[in-house]
């Protein structure tokens, strides 16, 4: 039988990597002994291409010599930039181009949705969430509720998990929709949990929304880039992300958004509104009334900021290269590896929080370490890896595939086994 925790097993898988020379397209941190880090946090911060650096330097040279005229007579002219992007960014999500649009940053573009989803009236007022959601999401929706005079305390239902649990399970979901969906203005969902990495069934969770005439969004900031989203087919109302995780597009880059066709045509919409969600052949005349261009764009507010907006064309220039299905390919062999080395420390050792269904989760893990704490963080930390620290007590690893190896993956489990040792 083979044996897997082996440097030699990951090279051999290496090898045979059809992915393995996109690697090589991004700068990898580098350690003061001049080795590379085992760069494990891509779920966090995406690692930089090599090519953000020229295409940024080629829009401040068309802003040195060209000014307030690049906005037409640029390389890549910055009055229409913004549409550069949106094919490409429709294809990471699964979506058609009308439904998606890269702008703002994630928890401004969930505000916005907000704007337009959750208008609460009669009964129906009340907001469902994961009760592990991303902290910011929380502050968002409960600022919300306060804005339209209601108390969170009655208006927020944050759906545990079962006792003894971490992960959600589908049948608790649709029963809490089907017992209290009546009085349920929007289901809100991170598609992919910050926490425990687990992907929810956007699709079901949408139609059982639906069906009690509820509004389903779903923050996709763990899933860009990440997992098949399929945003169209999943008949959610809205999504939004951020780009600067697995989309690389750099610390605090701009974010995407989608709403879905069926609200595309419809200028009664509520929605905070701006000049640049205006009908594109009239936006100059600047006395007109706002006449909203059809779909995601209309929730557009002002000019697109063009230097932050570059780095995120160049990550899906990249992505497109690849295509999805040959990064979830490589993702589920990956992950997977690495599923395999650390459970192979023992049960009585690891725990993974991360559903062991493929279905239900991406490229990270995370990974519990029995009676041990931030020490032992630390200690790989030292020993040359970047992962991520949750209290209380879990580790985020994420093998991501446009650029991590077997061999990083293997690299990890020598350490962090050296580091129980220890």
């Amino acid at each position: 039988m083979t044996n897997l925790a082996t440097h030699t097993y990951a090279q051999a898988q290496d090898a045979k990597d059809p992915l393995r020379a996109y690697r090589n397209r991004f700068h990898m941190p580098m350690q003061a002994n001049g080795k590379p880090y085992v760069y494990l946090c891509g779920n966090s911060l995406g690692l930089q291409p090599k090519s953000t650096a020229a295409a940024l330097q080629q829009e401040l040279l068309d802003w040195q010599n060209l000014g307030v005229e690049g906005h037409f007579h640029a390389k890549n002219p910055w009055m229409p930039y913004h549409e550069f992007l949106t094919e490409a960014m429709a294809r990471v999500v699964g979506a058609k181009p009308i439904e998606v649009v890269v702008m703002n940053t994630l928890t401004v573009n969930l505000h916005l949705m907000m704007v337009s989803f959750y208008r609460p009236k009669g009964k129906r007022t009340k907001i469902l969430i994961e009760a592990d959601a991303f902290p910011s999401d929380k502050y968002a929706v409960e600022s919300q509720i306060r804005f339209h005079g209601l108390d969170p305390k009655e208006c927020l239902i944050e759906l545990q998990a079962r006792e003894g649990e971490v992960c959600l399970r589908n049948e608790d979901i649709q029963a809490l929709i089907e017992e209290q969906g009546e009085e349920i203005a929007l289901i809100l969902f991170g598609n992919t949990n910050y926490y425990t990495g687990q992907f929810f069934d956007m699709k079901r969770i949408s139609a059982w929304g639906h069906a009690k005439g509820c509004f389903v969004g779903f923050d996709c900031a763990h899933g860009a880039g990440n997992v098949p989203l399929d945003l169209h087919d999943s008949n959610c109302d809205f999504a939004v992300w951020c780009n600067y995780k697995y989309l690389n597009a750099g610390p605090g880059s701009l974010g995407g958004a989608f709403v879905h066709e069926r609200h595309a045509h419809d200028p009664n919409m509520p929605r905070f509104e701006g000049w640049w969600g205006h009908n594109k052949a009239t936006r100059f005349k600047m006395r007109d009334a706002f006449d909203p261009t059809p779909g995601i764009e209309a929730w557009q507010l002002s000019n697109p900021p063009i230097l932050s907006m570059v780095a995120v064309w160049a990550s899906l220039q990249i992505f497109d290269e690849v295509g999805m299905n040959n990064l979830r390919k490589k993702a589920l062999s990956l992950t997977g590896y690495l599923e395999t080395l650390v459970k192979s420390l023992g049960d009585d050792i690891i725990n993974i929080i991360t559903p062991s269904d493929t279905a239900q989760r991406g490229c990270q893990l995370s990974i519990q370490v029995k009676n041990a704490d931030k020490t032992l963080f630390d200690t790989i930390t030292k020993a040359g890896v970047i992962a991520d620290w949750r209290e209380p007590d879990v580790i985020r690893v994420a093998p991501t595939p446009m650029y991590n190896s077997y061999e990083d993956v293997y690299r990890f489990y020598v350490l962090l086994k050296e580091a129980i040792g220890k």
